[in-house]
């Protein structure tokens, strides 16, 4: 693959999969696009460190990609964004998380869509908190999608945390982030690709 191709890293959130509803999507623009060589969207390990280390060689693997991070893959796009000087589009991005599952999630885990049954433990808690980075030093890098709906996340939190970004805030919606598949080709202009690639796509059937 040139090194000046367009690259883009999908990174699923907690319990969560490449078999969620924006990884589909995505997977699905892609490959009706023919460009699904372009795109990794790794099983992610539910211990932070491990899926670190997973993520790091896919950055390796796609050279420069654009990082787009769901949730805790928010965080984990923000801290790798920083680390290799990266672009990241950020959905509904956790922050801090490692402070929100201190407490009543410690225990018994169950990945939404693997059926997978883990324990979250204290270890899970510190890795995440070894992750934490001040607000991005190039905010220009940085594309952060926000809806008020989120039944899950605080959005008021990533809205200062990442105040000095683009920021777009969308009233209502959910944690799954509504019209995602809409949205798409305004990633792919983030990535890198060239719009006319997409002129007769239908992002609405995906």
């Amino acid at each position: 693959m040139p090194s000046a191709a367009p690259t883009i890293l999908y990174i699923h959130g907690f319990n969560s999969s490449p078999a969620s509803g924006k990884a589909r999507q995505l997977l699905g623009a892609m490959r009706g696009l023919g460009l699904e060589e372009r795109l990794l969207v790794p099983e992610l390990h539910h211990h932070p460190r491990q899926a670190i280390a997973q993520l790091e060689a896919a950055i390796a693997e796609l050279r420069s990609p654009l990082l787009v991070g769901s949730s805790l893959g928010g965080y984990y796009a923000t801290f790798l964004a920083e680390r290799h000087g990266l672009k990241a589009l950020l959905v509904n991005p956790a922050v801090a998380p490692h402070r929100l599952l201190l407490g009543d999630y410690l225990g018994p885990q169950t990945n939404l869509y693997t059926g997978e049954v883990w324990q979250l433990t204290e270890d899970h808690v510190t890795a995440l908190a070894e992750l934490e980075v001040p607000p991005p030093r190039s905010p220009e890098r940085y594309r952060v999608w926000l809806q008020t709906g989120d039944e899950t996340l605080d959005y008021r939190l990533a809205e200062a945390y990442y105040r000095d970004c683009t920021l777009q805030i969308q009233a209502g919606g959910d944690h799954a982030f509504q019209g995602f598949a809409e949205r798409i080709p305004e990633l792919l202009v983030f990535a890198g690709f060239a719009p006319g690639r997409w002129r007769d796509f239908n992002f609405s059937d995906l």
